[in-house]
């Protein structure tokens, strides 16, 4: 199990490298949907991460960026399907 958790938190770490790596070479918008899904996933690994090994401070930092991305996918989401009910006809 802890090696899982060990992968998990490695795998979370690069997602999260990668979003940022992509952003700054502005290769990805920073308020769409792909950035902010690698944000929400690679917070909710990491956060089992941290948890697991008990590193509360990082864990609960998790939690809150895991949070943050959540409300930022879920107002994307209701954008999108706002959008869309106004262009049918």
């Amino acid at each position: 199990m802890s090696l899982f958790v060990d992968l998990l938190g490695w795998g979370g770490a690069g997602i999260m490298l990668y979003g940022y790596a992509m952003v700054s070479t502005s290769r990805m918008a920073g308020d769409g949907m792909p950035y902010q899904s690698i944000n929400l996933v690679g917070a909710i690994a990491l956060m089992i991460n941290t948890a697991f090994h008990s590193a509360w401070p990082s864990a609960i930092l998790n939690v809150v960026w895991g949070v943050i991305g959540l409300i930022a996918v879920t107002r994307l989401i209701v954008a999108r399907n706002r959008r869309k009910r106004v262009n049918v006809p």
